[in-house]
């Protein structure tokens, strides 16, 4: 039976591990961030259901099963999991062309990408491929969510303006909007100014404050006080109440279609992993705690599972709605087990009013949301700091906006292990030398490169693979062709050396023969116990002897002038200068 353990409490299960140990004096100020997040939760997953082109009712969902199910078995405390725009905009991108936004088809297959997300979730944990969440830098990441924050922001351009756009894409919907301007309407875009005022208004006095919860319920009292549906302002009209029915999505249960979705799931299952850890680990390390990647992929798996079968779309862990819950006091899934509690109220009872929502209130709200998202702060910092990596950032954003989201995200990662081979492929090696005031200190392969007469240690900075085999061989030849002493003996310091694959053992064994072809002794220096095992595997070790391997550098050093001094001594008996 698996067990899980958090501050010496061991639980038979993993279940409950974002509430367990609970402080009963703190359930008041959890209740509170509950009811908090719930305000200014609500309006904002009714304003994804625009992104993600799927009915209102179904982003109250997103928090009703979803959330509940990872606050049971997933093992932040802090993480919240709920509708987000990053997944929402790649389902809209992904189903854009395969049924009518809204339809009972397009929700189908909505669940359906929900249902395969929680599938790669689950095997991922099987398995252990949650190190994927790894493969989006920071970088990218940023870019990313600028993008998408873009292209959310003006798809609601036509919106706020009360201009019907049908195109898909940034571009397109800009393009719409030009062509189709005669349908402007000024009561429309008042109600959307409006709602950005009070909104931006709120947050300016205090982020504490419901600014959208408190701009939904003022517009949709005037709509129904004004009957702003008489006077050409579109409304949400009849949203229906009641608790989701269970049931498999209705889809085309066929290899096809399955095929079609599987680069779009294997995308969101990207981001919800990256994103999720990320605020996780976060989160985290700010309250000093721990946290289970395995149990909250399990815990994000079954969210996406409840999100399939209660007909709603892709849930994923948000740092945004993480931030609200922590700064408004929650410390344990509570707050959002609280959050479930008045949604679920909601839901059954409070459903009526939302008729009379002007589409354009909703528009301002998802505007919002994506001005966000483009996070100009973090963009300035990558470039100030690392500028190849801003022209990153930057490239990842524009395929998002220019080509589709979930283009973007391959893009992002195909760009991230490029990074990550760029780096790998040029290694900043060196060579340590000896300074009478500061002790051993390495710098730059060029002369003097000797530690002492005779003696290299040259200092490799990364794992040893196929990509920078051919730079060690080739900086090897450039120290031993410039050495400024006849060389005796050749180090490799490898402390940085982390592993060494086929090619790089094959690379060895030609360096040895190369070396040993100039008199040249080729050992190795704090050589870890793994890697020393691949170099034995690969034969290495045969050709360079087991005594050629140093833990220590004055154990390095002693044995270098024994040797030496042997040499001498040798050629002094033989008559030799």
């Amino acid at each position: 039976m698996t067990k899980a353990t958090r501050n010496g409490v061991t639980f038979p299960l993993p279940v409950l591990q974002g509430i367990l140990p609970f402080d009963r004096s703190k359930l008041p100020t959890e209740i509170l961030a509950g009811l908090t997040f719930a305000c200014l939760a609500i309006p904002e997953v009714m304003g994804y259901t625009k992104i993600a082109g799927t009915p209102v009712i179904t982003g109250l969902y997103t928090i009703l099963i979803p959330m509940a199910l990872f606050a049971i078995f997933g093992s932040s405390r802090h993480l919240v999991v709920g509708a987000d725009s990053a997944t929402a905009a790649i389902t809209a991108s992904a189903l854009a062309g395969m049924a009518v936004s809204g339809s009972s088809e397009y929700l189908a297959l909505a669940s359906l990408l929900a249902l395969m997300a929680a599938i790669l979730l689950i095997a991922a944990r099987i398995i252990g491929l949650g190190f994927l969440a790894d493969f989006l830098s920071r970088t990218v990441l940023v870019g990313f969510l600028t993008g998408v924050g873009i292209q959310v922001a003006s798809g609601e351009v036509p919106g706020m303006l009360g201009i019907e756009v049908s195109a898909h894409g940034t571009i397109a919907k800009l393009q719409g909007v030009a062509e189709h301007f005669e349908q402007f309407s000024w009561p429309t875009l008042a109600v959307a100014v409006a709602v950005l005022t009070v909104v931006t208004g709120c947050r300016r006095l205090s982020r504490k404050f419901p600014g959208p919860l408190i701009a939904i319920l003022g517009v949709i009292l005037c709509s129904w006080a004004f009957q702003f549906s008489g006077a050409g302002i579109a409304v949400l009209g009849a949203v229906p109440s009641g608790l989701p029915s269970l049931s498999i999505p209705a889809v085309d249960w066929s290899w096809s279609l399955f095929k079609q979705l599987l680069p779009t799931a294997l995308s969101i299952f990207v981001v919800i992993l990256a994103q999720s850890a990320a605020t996780s680990r976060a989160y985290a390390a700010r309250y000093e705690e721990k946290f289970d990647e395995n149990s909250d992929l399990v815990g994000l798996g079954l969210a996406n599972l409840g999100a399939a079968f209660t007909g709603t779309f892709v849930v994923n862990g948000s740092p945004t709605k993480t931030e609200m819950v922590a700064s408004a006091g929650g410390r344990s899934q509570i707050a959002q087990l609280t959050t479930v509690a008045i949604v679920l109220v909601v839901i059954l009872f409070l459903t009526g009013p939302l008729a009379y929502l002007p589409n354009a209130a909703l528009s301002a709200i998802v505007f919002l949301i994506g001005v966000k998202l483009i996070d100009v702060r973090g963009l300035a910092n990558i470039y100030t700091q690392a500028r190849p990596e801003f022209w990153i950032a930057i490239a990842t954003a524009a395929v998002v906006v220019f080509v589709g989201v979930e283009q973007g995200i391959i893009f992002a990662m195909v760009l991230s292990l490029i990074d990550h081979t760029r780096r790998g492929y040029h290694p900043k090696n060196s060579v340590i030398v000896e300074n009478k005031v500061t002790g051993w200190h390495s710098k730059s392969i060029d002369h003097p490169n000797q530690f002492e007469p005779g003696l290299v240690i040259y200092r490799f900075s990364h794992s040893l693979y196929y990509a920078n085999t051919q730079r060690l061989s080739d900086e090897v030849a450039t120290i031993t062709q410039g050495a400024d002493h006849k060389l005796s003996w050749f180090c490799i310091e490898a402390s940085a050396i982390d592993d060494v694959d086929f090619t790089a053992g094959y690379t060895l064994r030609n360096a040895h023969q190369y070396l040993q072809s100039k008199g040249i002794k080729l050992v190795f220096l704090l050589v870890e116990s793994d890697v020393r095992a691949e170099l034995d595997r690969y034969g290495v070790t045969d050709l360079v002897g087991k005594d050629a391997y140093f833990e220590s550098g004055s154990e390095l050093l002693a044995a270098f002038h024994h040797r030496i001094g042997r040499e001498h001594g040798t050629q002094s008996a033989s008559g030799k200068p």
